[in-house]
Parts: C-alpha cells; sequence; structure tokens
C-alpha cells in the first residue's frame, strides 16, 4: 500500500456539508480508516475539492506555443491547488498531458474556431460559415467534450465589434458537436453574438460581458452557463487603448462593457445563470490565478460559498468530475483557515494532493 495521509478538520464536501476527518489511501479518498500497518501522515486544516480553472489555455504564451510552456503552465496551475483544468482552445495537441500523473487534469475544447481574420492570428481554424459544421464537428471528436468557438470580433469595415457568423449557420454547428457527444461553448464579449448562440442552443459563453435583461432570462431559461474571466476583463481598457487611434467606437464599447462587468455578472447571478471560475489564463493572463477569480465573483455579488463553489463543488459537477467522494481520486487542497470567512485564504494552500500524492 502506498503513503496513507489522514486529513483532519474541516472537509468541506460541499456547501452545506462538512466531514472531521477522511484517509488518502492507494490514490483515493476514504471516510472509513484502512488498515495500515505502518505510520499514517496527518495534515490538518480546512479541505476543498481541487480547484477549477474552467477557462484557461495550457501552452499558450505571449511569447509563444510550445509543450515545455505546456507543462510549465499546468505545474503553476497545480502549485496554486488548481487540478482541473478546462483549455478552452488550443492550437497545439495538448492530449499527451493525460498520461502525465503529476499533473492536473486536463479537459480539452480543441482548438478555437473563428471566422477568417476574425481572430488572433495562428490560434484557430479560420474558416467561412459553410465550413462551420464540419470543422466542429471535427474537433468534437478531437477534443474532450468540449467545441470553442469566436462569437464575435473585431469588424474592421464597422469599426465595432461583430457578431463572427451568421445566426442561421450556428443551429446547425450546435447540433453537431451535440451529435458527437460534445458540449459549444463561445468567445462573447458584445451583445448581439450571445442571443445568436443562445437561439442556437449553445452550452455555455465565456466572457459574456454583453448579457443584457432580455439575454440573461434567455440563459436562465435554457440552463446555458457562463464562464466570465473577470480577472482578464480587467485588461479591457488596454484594449480600448490599442485600438482607439483606428477604431474608437470599437474602444468605447470596450470600456463600456469593462464599467459595467460586476453589474452585469451581478445581474445574471441573481436571475439564477449557473456562473462558473475560469481566468483565461494563457494570453494576457498569467496562469495560476484561481483564487483571484473567485474574489472577483465575489465582488460581483456571488457570496463567498457560491464564489468557492463555481471553482470547486459546482464546477466539478459540472464538467462531470467527483470532489470529496468515498473511492474516488483523492484530488484536494489543504488550507490553513477557513476560506470561507476569508477568500484570501484561498492563496495560502498547506497542501496540494493529487491523485492520492502530495504535490504541493
Amino acid at each position: 500500500m502506498s503513503e496513507v495521509i489522514h486529513l483532519r478538520g474541516h472537509l468541506l464536501i460541499g456547501p452545506e456539508e462538512e466531514a472531521n476527518e477522511a484517509w488518502v489511501a492507494n490514490g483515493q479518498l476514504t471516510f472509513e480508516r484502512p488498515p495500515v500497518s505502518h505510520d499514517v501522515r496527518t495534515i490538518e486544516g480546512y479541505v476543498l475539492p481541487g480547484l477549477v480553472d474552467a477557462h484557461c489555455h495550457i501552452g499558450l504564451d505571449p511569447d509563444g506555443i510550445s509543450a515545455e510552456r505546456a507543462e510549465s503552465h499546468a505545474v503553476t496551475e497545480r502549485e496554486v491547488g488548481a487540478l482541473l483544468l478546462r483549455d478552452a482552445g488550443s492550437p497545439v495537441d495538448t492530449s499527451w498531458m493525460h498520461e502525465r500523473e503529476d499533473l492536473p487534469r486536463l479537459i480539452r475544447a480543441g482548438r478555437h474556431i473563428a471566422r477568417t481574420r476574425r481572430y488572433i492570428r495562428d490560434l484557430a481554424h479560420e474558416v467561412e460559415p459553410e465550413d462551420l459544421a464540419s470543422v466542429v464537428r471535427q474537433e468534437a471528436r478531437r477534443g474532450d467534450g468540449w467545441v470553442k468557438l469566436v462569437g464575435d470580433w473585431i469588424d474592421r469595415e464597422t469599426g465595432d465589434l461583430g457578431v463572427s457568423w451568421p445566426a442561421e449557420t450556428l443551429p446547425g454547428a450546435i447540433a453537431a458537436a451535440h451529435e458527437e457527444g460534445a458540449r459549444v461553448t463561445a468567445h462573447c464579449f458584445g451583445e448581439q453574438s450571445l442571443r445568436d448562440l443562445a437561439a442556437a442552443g449553445i452550452d455555455c459563453i465565456e466572457h459574456a460581458t454583453g448579457l443584457q435583461e432580455d439575454s440573461i432570462q434567455t440563459f436562465v431559461d435554457q440552463g446555458i452557463a457562463i464562464v466570465p474571466t473577470l480577472v482578464n476583463i480587467a485588461n479591457f481598457p488596454t484594449f480600448a487603448d490599442a485600438g482607439q487611434e483606428k477604431f474608437p467606437t470599437y474602444s468605447a464599447h470596450m470600456r463600456r462593457l469593462h464599467e459595467s462587468r460586476y453589474a452585469v455578472v451581478g445581474a445574471a447571478h441573481d436571475a439564477g445563470v449557473a456562473i462558473y471560475c475560469g481566468t483565461d489564463a494563457g494570453g494576457q493572463v498569467p496562469h495560476g490565478h484561481v483564487a483571484e477569480e473567485v474574489m472577483e465573483l465575489a465582488k460581483a455579488g456571488l457570496t463567498p460559498i457560491e464564489a468557492i463553489g463555481a471553482a470547486t463543488w459546482r464546477a466539478r459537477a459540472w464538467l462531470g468530475c467527483p470532489g470529496l467522494e468515498e473511492g474516488q481520486s483523492a484530488d484536494c487542497v489543504v488550507y490553513q483557515q477557513d476560506p470561507r470567512l476569508d477568500l484570501t485564504e484561498l492563496k495560502r494552500p498547506i497542501a496540494v494532493i493529487l491523485r492520492g500524492r502530495q504535490v504541493g
């Protein structure tokens, strides 16, 4: 038998469920003391399921893309307790990480799918509307149950955010993903793209800064989730400044979306939209900032318990991964103080356990 760890103190199994002890044995979590013939190591504190970054880009870096950077990013996430990552688009195949038991669990969305010349160069499949459904089907087969679309981007003709796809092309593309057993999410900054995608049956929207009263209700009615990535939305003024000279309308639009970000997420939360924690790490945001995103969600109106849940219990259930459950993989993070009382405690893990081994 491998090393046995005794977790003692406060195991936060769910928002209203707590246990005072559990054991880690043979990589699994158990609430019954296992038979052992050697010493058991005890770790005491407040135990949460491994944190979730539901929107990051493993391997993407302002200086380039490589397997070495992907590994470095994954290690950085692991060190802060982010043990389940949804990679929301990558131009390189990172499926090799599934074989690395020392790295966080990774759910890949394949490569971004964008309209021609409507996204960051060299990152996405750039296609025209008539090819959208076939490329969606391709990426659904390549990924781990998700496909990522770019729903809007700056339109150089109008000088503002513009939808990427004719609305009539979207239902068939999303249906193609669903036929392959994949869910669909999309990058959306503006207002209209998320309306079109909601009408087409999308499952999730990233950023969602353009939500308004009517679209919020649609999201509630259809069960569409959002991942706001507020730590990245903080960069909108920088984006606006960069476009000010050539695209002043776009710049003003981005500033408005930035100013309303907390109100928008707060309104979505109050209405009942499912909200999950994601940082958009890998571009403008370095990896390892899940705790900061949880704190941003609290600023937007989620209670501390709800904000923690967006990065633990609820996020894991949404992505189909267990939390602190009998017989399941022991993926958890331990804190000295109660993070429910002080969210900054999430920045200070005293132990990180992945697949039953202490890795931090």
